[in-house]
C-alpha cells in the first residue's frame, strides 16, 4: 500500500485501519516539513518533528509539517514495524503543479539577464517524482520499514549548477546576475514560493535543503541526471495544458525592477 496523499491523521487513520487486516505493509509519503525548525545542516531522521498546538487542526495551509508528523505516527501505531515513512524534499518535475522547479527551466527558457537569487554555492535539494515513484513502490514491494530523508540529487548538487544546467538546457543566450539575501529580503522578495528553493541565511529553514538521505540511499533511491529533470520538465513546460501555479516565481516585471535596483545601489 502506497499512500502519496494523506495530509489529515483522521482520514489517513480511517483508510489505514480500514486497510490493517489487508495490507502487509504501509508505505506513506510525508515531508521534509516536519522537521522542528530550526533546522541544522545535515539533519537526519532522529531530528526533532513539529508538535501541533491545537491536535485537532485540519487547516493544511497553517500546520502542514505538524500534521504530516501526526499521519505518520498514526500509521506507525496501526502498523507498528510494517510501515516506511518517506520525508520527502521538494518532488519535481514534469507535471508538477506547484511549478516552485518548473519556474527555473522557464525563466531560463526566455533569456536575457536573470536574478539568481542569495549563494550559488548553496545546496539545493529535490527529487524527481519518477525517481521517488519507483522508488515508493520498491520499498513496498520489498516491505522496508523505517523513516527515510527522500531527497537528492547525488551527487550535491548547488544553486549555481542547478541554474547553469537550465541554461545549457534551454540553449539560448542568457546571463546570471547573482543577488544576495540581504538585498532580497530588505526588498521584501518571498522565499520559496516567489523565488523557488530560495531561502535566506538566516531564516529558521535556511539549512532544509542539507538534509542527510544516506538511509534512503542505502535502502536503494537513485537519481536521474538533474540536466534530464531540467530537459523534460521544459519540453512538459512549453506543451502543458494545466493551468500555472499562482504566485510562483517572479513576474517579469518583478524580476526587471529588482535587476535595476540592483545595479543601481550604492556601496
Amino acid at each position: 500500500m502506497v499512500d502519496p496523499s494523506g495530509y489529515l491523521p483522521r482520514v489517513v487513520g480511517a483508510s489505514a485501519s480500514l486497510l490493517a487486516d489487508a495490507v502487509g505493509h504501509y508505505v506513506f509519503v510525508s515531508s521534509v516539513s516536519v522537521y522542528e525548525p530550526p533546522l541544522a545542516p545535515g539533519f537526519d531522521e532522529t531530528a526533532s518533528v513539529v508538535e501541533l498546538e491545537d491536535p485537532a487542526t485540519e487547516s493544511i495551509a497553517e500546520a502542514y509539517g505538524g500534521l504530516k508528523a501526526f499521519c505518520e505516527r498514526t500509521v506507525e501505531g496501526i502498523f507498528p514495524g510494517r510501515a516506511a515513512h518517506v520525508r520527502a524534499g521538494l518532488i519535481v518535475g514534469p507535471h508538477d503543479p506547484t511549478d516552485r522547479f518548473t519556474y527555473w527551466p522557464v525563466r531560463a527558457a526566455r533569456g536575457g539577464e536573470i536574478l539568481a537569487p542569495g549563494d550559488p554555492d548553496r545546496q539545493w535539494q529535490f527529487v524527481d517524482a519518477r525517481d521517488l515513484g519507483a522508488w515508493l513502490v520498491r520499498l513496498a514491494e520489498q516491505r522496508t520499514a523505517g523513516v527515510f530523508n527522500a531527497t537528492g540529487p547525488l551527487p550535491a548538487t548547488t544553486a549555481g549548477e542547478v541554474l547553469e544546467i537550465c541554461l545549457r538546457v534551454a540553449a539560448v543566450d542568457g546571463r546570471l546576475t547573482w543577488v544576495d539575501d540581504a538585498f532580497l529580503v530588505e526588498h521584501e522578495v518571498g522565499a520559496w514560493m516567489e523565488l523557488p528553493l530560495w531561502i535566506p541565511e538566516g531564516d529558521d529553514f535556511a539549512h532544509m535543503q542539507e538534509a542527510d538521505a544516506s538511509r534512503a540511499l542505502a535502502a536503494g533511491l537513485v537519481f536521474r541526471p538533474v540536466e534530464a529533470t531540467v530537459r523534460d520538465t521544459l519540453a512538459w513546460a512549453a506543451a502543458r495544458t494545466e493551468p500555472q501555479a499562482d504566485g510562483v516565481g517572479l513576474t517579469p516585471e518583478h524580476e526587471a525592477k529588482l535587476l535595476a535596483a540592483w545595479h543601481g545601489r550604492t556601496t
